[in-house]
């Protein structure tokens, strides 16, 4: 006989649950489901079993079965029901089955229908939820069972739609609810013997009831003994601690971690293998900037008579750039610095740390001299390095990153930039403007794939304007070398182009830096994005192990580095007694093109691809006066909105010092603040900072009560009568 169609069973389970809705109201079943009822009803229960002990045992198990199959209420009665009836052992061998058989069947039920549909449409959303269930799935469900967080009947439901099988949900669910069970059954025993109401105040009976209360706890400190016994068990735990914290990486990640641990006088190691500081000061985000500064005033000589200012010349030195780039480095340095942090109370160490257990961390210095840290807790925050495309031929005609692009010392007169991104568009467009001539490729259809088409719009014609032959929709296919010309060969559709240079830069992307210093070893794990799986406290496979900024995710940005070393030192120092959740609900990030483009929340785009309904409200930056002074009057602020409120979901800037104006909605997106209140606050004139306060009136004007103003126009034409 062939397996039902999932119509003919969705039917029948659709009927099955209308008549035993009904029934259940009609026959008035839930007065029998309480424990008034229950208490009532005793004696006459056990007199039927004892009359007919096969019969009662028989029909008492089906209808456990049913009634939780059925996700029917009831199910702590029935329990409490077994043990008056059947005993301790009896009640407990019973009632284990049956709740067990009953779970199976639900969880069939729901598997078969519900699970290839629900997979299907919210595929990217249950990702990690299915490699968590398929990796650690017994003792998640185990934790469940044992710790009844949500009901039973919605843990059957919601776990038939992982990947976990029938069989192991079966055998977990049987060991699981077991001591749950017990305490039940034991408790119904002891309900039995109630005769009178000084038999409420009986030891056996408040005891059965102190577990019920205690259960929980109790299951959960079990659990996650457990869980740490057999994760901790191949390595050896040393006798004591040299350490209460070391950290592996001096970034802005690596610098907070340290620095919050001496803070609060806890004794903590910082160990970098390179460069203190990091990316963000020595290759990334300082020396970017200082290169944008100077590019910025070579364009603006170029723009001087527009503001009245003629002859103005200036001939860019750029050996003279790269240098006042590594003089601001010098200058920053310091905060960042080892004798700053070794005055602030923490050890610092130069050479490679590699993790040899979850307790204890291996340094090497750079002439080979070892030294062995024990530690309570690790922090990672070892950072990203640029991604490096496979192309074939890039290796042998050579290239340049965002890491190595500052020792160059002349201006390459054909600059070849790969990559549309916010790194990509920012030095593509300094380079072009200091006087190279910049083919820049991208891929993708447009650049700044993160924002709206029309922020993508905007930055593209900056980039235009300022020289840059913008190739969107273009495959980097290889690299050639012919006689003493370099050349890139990109595909657009069917037709090839190649596009000689001096200099070629990768600007696609940054990689988390994974490999080398233990984490294969421990078998910590990695996302698909391969950043270091981390749980929503930064802890990794290890709960005494953490991992911050660009190494962890989801944001490579530096300021969220630092926002999740503050979560990751004190849940590190303090977890035993408070634990503390990474923040990630109002995140902002600016890339420095001109016009700066600054963001924080969803983007239109965004906002529709996951369903959420907003309304946009615009103001053009175009009509603000300071703007307009500056000559500076291009770009808009774009507020999206709960429709019909001023709760604010999302903002994006486009116009100049976009970085800057954002805090605003920032601070306003942090603290539940509206556009009501933006539009409440005084803002100084003449400034940029106005176009916040004008883009909430632009929404106040779109919801003001018409029909009100209606009637105050009529008032003031009776006035003047």
């Amino acid at each position: 006989m062939a397996a039902p169609s999932r119509r003919v069973l969705w039917i029948a389970v659709a009927l099955a649950a209308v008549a035993a809705v009904l029934a259940y109201r009609h026959y008035e079943l839930g007065k029998w489901l309480t424990l008034d009822q229950l208490k009532a009803s005793r004696d006459a229960l056990v007199g039927a079993y004892q009359a007919q002990p096969l019969m009662i045992l028989a029909a008492y198990f089906a209808v456990y079965v049913t009634a939780t199959a059925l996700s029917f209420p009831g199910a702590a009665v029935l329990t409490l029901a077994a043990g008056a009836m059947f005993g301790l052992g009896l009640g407990l061998l019973v009632v284990s089955f049956a709740s067990s058989l009953g779970a199976l069947l639900a969880f069939l039920v729901a598997r078969y229908l519900l699970r290839d549909a629900v997979q299907a449409r919210f595929a990217k959303t249950l990702a990690p939820i299915n490699d968590g269930m398929q990796r650690d799935g017994v003792f998640y469900l185990l934790t469940l069972r044992l710790v009844p967080v949500f009901p039973f009947f919605l843990v059957n439901l919601l776990t038939a739609l992982t990947p976990i099988t029938a069989g192991r949900f079966y055998a977990v669910s049987q060991l699981g609810m077991l001591p749950g069970t017990l305490v039940f059954v034991n408790a119904g025993t002891q309900l039995a013997a109630i005769q009178s109401p000084g038999d409420v105040l009986s030891p056996a009976l408040w005891g059965s009831f102190v577990l019920l209360g205690i259960f929980p706890l109790l299951a959960k400190a079990v659990v996650g003994w457990v869980q740490r016994r057999k994760l901790y068990a191949r390595w050896p735990r040393p006798s004591r601690f040299d350490r209460n914290l070391v950290v592996i990486g001096a970034g802005a990640g690596g610098l907070v971690s340290a620095y919050i641990a001496a803070v609060v006088k806890a004794k903590v190691t910082l160990v970098e293998s390179h460069q203190m500081g990091g990316d963000c000061l020595n290759f990334g985000c300082v020396p970017s900037k200082a290169l944008i500064r100077s590019a910025k005033l070579a364009h603006q000589l170029k723009q001087a008579a527009s503001l009245g200012i003629h002859n103005a010349s200036g001939e860019v030195n750029f050996a003279a750039v790269m240098a006042r780039v590594q003089n601001v480095i010098r200058t920053i340095a310091p905060h960042d610095s080892v004798e700053r942090y070794t005055s602030l109370g923490v050890e610092v160490l130069q050479g490679h740390a590699r993790i040899t257990s979850p307790w204890q961390v291996e340094v090497t210095t750079a002439d080979g001299r070892k030294q062995l840290l024990s530690t309570r807790s690790i922090v990672i925050a070892a950072g990203a390095r640029p991604f490096v495309p496979p192309i074939p031929g890039l290796a042998e005609v050579g290239f340049l990153t965002s890491d190595s692009l500052w020792e160059m010392k002349d201006l390459p007169k054909r600059l070849v930039v790969l990559g549309g991104g916010p790194i990509g568009c920012e030095l593509a467009q300094s380079f072009a403007r200091l006087g190279a001539q910049v083919t820049q490729v991208e891929m993708a259809p447009q650049v700044m794939g993160r924002e709206d088409a029309e922020v993508s719009a905007l930055v593209a014609q900056a980039l235009r304007d300022d020289g840059v032959n913008l190739l969107t929709g273009h495959q980097a296919v290889r690299c050639e070398q012919v006689g003493g010309s370099k050349r890139l060969i990109v595909k657009h559709g069917d037709q090839e182009l190649a596009i000689e240079f001096d200099q070629l830069l990768c600007a696609v992307g940054r990689s988390p830096r994974v490999e080398g210093y233990g984490l294969e070893e421990l078998g910590i794990p990695l996302t698909p994005r391969k950043t270091i799986q981390t749980n929503a406290y930064l802890e990794t496979l290890y709960p005494n192990i953490y991992a911050v900024g660009d190494v962890a995710g989801p944001f490579q940005f530096t300021h969220v580095a630092a926002h999740q070393a503050w979560y990751a030192a004190v849940n590190a120092l303090f977890g035993r007694f408070k634990r503390f959740k990474a923040d990630y609900s109002v995140i902002p990030w600016a890339t420095f093109t001109d016009p700066e483009v600054a963001r924080v929340g969803l983007s239109e785009a965004e906002a529709k691809a996951q369903g959420i309904t907003v309304e946009v409200t615009r103001y053009g930056i175009d009509d603000l006066d300071r703007a307009i002074a500056d000559g500076t009057a291009h770009g808009f602020v774009k507020v999206l909105t709960v429709p019909g409120k001023d709760k604010i979901l999302g903002v994006t800037i486009v116009g100049a010092h976009a970085g800057d104006l954002l805090a605003e909605y920032v601070l306003a997106m942090k603290h539940g603040l509206g556009l009501n209140k933006i539009l409440g606050t005084i803002h100084t004139y003449p400034t940029l900072a106005e176009a916040n306060k004008y883009a909430a009136g632009e929404w106040k004007r779109a919801h003001a009560p018409q029909k009100l103003l209606a009637w105050v126009g009529r008032y003031h034409a009776w006035e003047r009568s």
